[in-house]
């Protein structure tokens, strides 16, 4: 009993005329670039958080402190 083979991309018929090796530096560059982004992202959004526990702490130190028995 034979396997079906899925038909292929458009995509990957594209690349199949490149080098192998230049595919794959390729797509080593682009996974590093995303990967950078995400980073970015992740430490600004960090940033953020911090930013919010600091300013949430200081409103309930305030008002804790305004409304002090």
């Amino acid at each position: 009993m034979s396997v079906p083979v899925p038909p292929s991309s458009p995509l990957l018929d594209s690349l199949a005329s490149y080098p192998h090796w230049f595919v794959a530096a390729c797509l080593t560059i682009v996974a590093a670039a995303v990967i950078w982004i995400l980073a970015k992202a992740l430490k600004w959004g960090l940033y953020f958080l911090i930013g919010l526990v600091v300013a949430w702490g200081a409103a309930a130190t305030v008002w804790l402190f305004v409304h002090r028995t």
